[in-house]
């Protein structure tokens, strides 16, 4: 059976760019077409500067938040990334096998590294390395498939060419995985800046959250926020995300709330007004049910916490033995018992 792993970080709260690009697909699809993982990576996390009550919280938020979509913890495996050794286990066995160039040429490591020096911080070396800790996530599990938006496509790049060295180098241990793209909304962008992405926390788009709908944020508040999005000059509703982007952009958002297509729903609007109203009610009512259930799961934390050291437990019997063969065929000596 296929084997499939995706994680999200907790650096901020989920969105609906996460929920549209991701969670949503997770849920209704791979669960059930593979043998995924799905992985809170709150070891990413730490690659900045971070308060660290903030990630705890927003670890156990996004865990809950996965649940809450759909993801069902008796068909596929739901954890968190540091209950598992065996990740930065194998990371710096992987740094023994990538070079400091390819890390260099990653593109979030130099926009991220630009804004911290840009900010008078210094840039942790962790921030270099993560893509490295990545590629251990992946390849721990046997991974075959990677569901992933555009920009980590290079992070998926990178990872097949550190299983591929490994296994000339030493030994046949790794599966090289590919990437795989959802096909409607794999990158949702923020509404003030539509030719930005809508990340989780407001070093995107416009900075002031306005921008980005989060999975918890009330009814009355995405409505706000969906009228207030930037559109586009002149009046036509058509979808050119090249030329009209932000008029593109709530096509798409309409199109993977109803099922729709983008080209499509444009010729069926004569205003942004009446785009706006429609996209928003729609956000609405699709993200109703999540956060009912995650009002639900958030009464009762006892629930969550099961299911992350459940899912702990199975990565770990998946993990480890991948990860000790890795040891060996880079030559280190085996330990006697543990």
């Amino acid at each position: 059976m296929t084997r499939v792993f995706s994680g999200v970080k907790p650096t901020g709260h989920l969105t609906l760019g996460n929920y549209l690009g991701a969670v949503r697909r997770w849920a209704e699809v791979d669960q059930h077409r593979a043998d995924a993982l799905f992985c809170v990576v709150d070891l990413h996390a730490l690659t900045v500067e971070h308060d660290p009550g903030r990630v705890r919280r927003l670890s156990r938020q996004a865990a809950t938040l996965m649940l809450a979509a759909g993801l069902d913890p008796e068909v596929c495996t739901v954890f968190v990334q540091s209950h598992v050794d065996e990740h930065a286990r194998l990371s710096y066995v992987l740094e023994c096998v990538a070079a400091d160039g390819e890390m260099r040429r990653m593109i979030q490591y130099k926009e991220k590294s630009a804004r911290e020096r840009a900010r008078g911080g210094s840039v942790r070396l962790s921030l270099l390395t993560y893509p490295v800790l990545m590629a251990a996530d992946i390849l721990a599990y046997g991974t075959d498939e990677v569901p992933v938006g555009d920009d980590q496509t290079q992070h998926v790049e990178l990872t097949r060419d550190l299983a591929v060295r490994f296994n000339e180098r030493y030994g046949p241990v790794f599966v090289v995985p590919r990437a795989v793209r959802p096909a409607v909304a794999a990158r949702v962008m923020d509404l003030q800046d539509p030719t930005s992405k809508m990340g989780k926390s407001h070093d995107s788009g416009a900075g002031s959250g306005a921008g980005i709908v989060y999975l918890l944020d009330e009814p009355e508040v995405i409505r706000k926020k969906i009228m207030r999005a930037v559109t586009d000059s002149g009046q036509e509703v058509e979808y050119d995300p090249e030329n009209r982007p932000g008029v593109s952009n709530l096509l798409e958002i309409l199109a993977a709330s109803t099922g729709g297509e983008p080209k499509e729903l444009g010729g069926a609007y004569a205003s942004y007004g009446a785009l706006k109203k429609d996209t928003a009610e729609a956000v609405v009512e699709l993200l109703r049910p999540v956060q009912a259930r995650h009002r639900e799961l958030a009464a009762d934390p006892a629930q969550v916490d099961a299911v992350l050291r459940a899912g702990a437990r199975k990565a770990r019997g998946m993990a480890g033995p991948r990860v000790d063969e890795a040891y060996r065929a880079i030559g280190l000596l085996p330990p006697g018992e543990r």
